[in-house]
C-alpha cells in the first residue's frame, strides 16, 4: 500500500496570526477579519493582531479568536513590537499573514524572531494606477517574505516585475458570514434599492454615482440609491455632498457612512452597484453575489473576472455614465433579467469565492 506523503508542517501545527494596522471598515481590513474567524473555524485556533487603530470590526472578531491590540504610536515603537514579539511566544505563531501596510511592521518583527514565516497579502485597491506606486520600500520588505499573495493578476505581475520575493500567487477574497443583529434600516422602498458599498473615496467615483442618480431619478423615481461606507469627511466628501444637494437628490441618494451590519443591509437591497475608477478585488462585489444581487459594475481591477458581462451582471466601462445609465436602466426595466443575473452571480460566487474554495488554495501556500 502507497502511503501519502504528510505536508512539511502538520495542519495542526500551523498558528497563523493575521496583522493589520487598523479595524476600521475597509477591504483589507474585513479581509484580515474574515481570515481569522475562518482558519479559527478550521485550525481550531486563529489570532488577530492591530497595531495602531482599532475600530468598528474588532466586534466582528470572532469570540474565540485570540486577539491583541499593539497600540503602535510610530514605525519604530519598540513597546508595541515587544508586545507583538510575546504575543508570538506565548501562542507558538508559526506564520504572520500581513496585510497591506502592516507587512513593515511584520519585517521588523521578523528581524527579531526570524523562525516566524511572513506572508504578505497586497490589497492595493488603485490598480489601474500601479504606474504611481512607490515600490523600492516594498522592494527591500518583500526580501524577508516566502509568499506574496495579490486579489489580482495585475497586482501579480506588479510584485513579479517590481519586489524580490520569489513566489507570488494570486487568490481571490472570500465571504464570510457573520450573525450581527441589524441596527440598519434603509430609507426608500422595498424591491426598489440600490445599494453601493464603498469607502468615500475619490477612486470609488461617487460623482459617476450621483450622475447616474440624477437621470434615474427622472426616468424611474420610486428607486433610491443607498451609499454605505467611510465618510472620512474631507473634501471629496464635502464635494459629494454638496452635488447631492445641488441636484435636489436628497430625497433619492442617502448616506449612512459606516455600518457593521452589511448582511442585513444587502437582503433590504435591489441592485448592487460600483462606479469606481480603480479597485483591486472590491469585497463588496463578492457580498453583492453571495446575498442574490444583480449588479452593474465597472471593469477595473479583478471585476470582470469576477463578473461575465451580460451573465451575471454587466460591466462598463469607467468613467462612463451613460453606458452606466442605460446598462442599470435596463437592469430595472427587465425584472426577469434581475432575478437571473442575480441567480448566475450567486452560484459563481459560492462555486469559485467560496470560503471552502480559497482557504483551501491559502492553506497549499501556507505549507510550501
Amino acid at each position: 500500500m502507497t502511503q501519502s506523503i504528510p505536508p512539511l508542517v502538520p495542519k495542526k501545527e500551523i498558528r497563523i496570526l493575521q496583522l493589520i494596522d487598523s479595524l476600521e471598515a475597509g477591504g483589507a481590513e474585513r479581509m484580515a477579519v474574515t481570515y481569522a474567524n475562518a482558519l479559527h473555524q478550521e485550525l481550531g485556533f486563529s489570532a488577530l493582531a492591530c497595531t495602531r487603530a482599532e475600530g468598528m470590526l474588532k466586534q466582528q472578531v470572532a469570540s474565540g479568536v485570540v486577539y491583541a491590540f499593539l497600540a503602535r504610536k510610530s514605525f519604530f515603537d519598540f513597546a508595541a513590537l515587544l508586545r507583538l514579539y510575546s504575543l508570538i511566544n506565548q501562542h507558538h505563531i508559526s506564520h504572520i499573514h500581513a496585510h497591506s501596510s502592516s507587512v513593515f511592521f511584520a519585517v521588523l518583527l521578523k528581524v527579531l524572531y526570524p523562525r516566524v514565516r511572513l506572508l504578505w497579502h497586497d490589497h492595493y485597491g488603485k490598480s489601474e494606477m500601479l504606474e504611481q506606486r512607490p515600490f523600492w520600500a516594498l522592494r527591500i520588505a518583500s526580501l524577508f517574505v516566502y509568499q506574496i499573495i495579490s486579489v489580482n493578476q495585475q497586482l501579480v505581475h506588479w510584485s513579479i516585475e517590481k519586489l524580490w520575493c520569489k513566489k507570488v500567487t494570486y487568490l481571490p477574497n472570500f465571504t464570510f458570514s457573520n450573525t450581527l443583529t441589524s441596527v440598519t434600516q434603509l430609507h426608500g422602498t422595498t424591491g426598489k434599492r440600490i445599494i453601493c458599498l464603498s469607502n468615500l473615496r475619490p477612486q470609488k467615483n461617487h460623482l459617476l454615482l450621483l450622475e447616474v442618480a440624477k437621470t434615474i431619478s427622472k426616468s424611474h423615481p420610486e428607486y433610491t440609491f443607498h451609499l454605505v461606507g467611510k465618510d472620512f469627511n474631507d473634501d471629496y466628501s464635502a464635494t459629494i455632498k454638496h452635488a447631492i444637494l445641488s441636484n435636489n437628490l436628497e430625497n433619492q441618494v442617502f448616506l449612512y457612512g459606516s455600518c457593521d451590519d452589511i448582511p442585513a443591509i444587502l437582503k433590504q437591497s435591489t441592485i448592487g452597484i460600483l462606479t469606481s475608477d480603480s479597485e483591486g478585488l472590491p469585497i463588496a462585489l463578492l457580498e453583492y453575489g453571495f446575498y442574490n444581487l444583480p449588479v452593474v459594475v465597472t471593469a477595473v481591477g479583478e471585476i470582470p473576472e469576477v463578473v461575465t458581462h451580460d451573465k451575471e451582471g454587466f460591466v462598463v466601462p469607467k468613467q462612463d455614465s451613460l453606458a452606466f445609465i442605460k446598462a442599470l436602466q435596463e437592469l430595472l426595466n427587465n425584472p426577469n433579467l434581475q432575478v437571473t443575473f442575480a441567480r448566475q452571480f450567486h452560484q459563481k460566487i459560492r462555486a469559485e469565492y467560496s470560503e471552502k474554495a480559497v482557504l483551501d488554495h491559502y492553506l497549499k501556500l501556507v505549507h510550501e
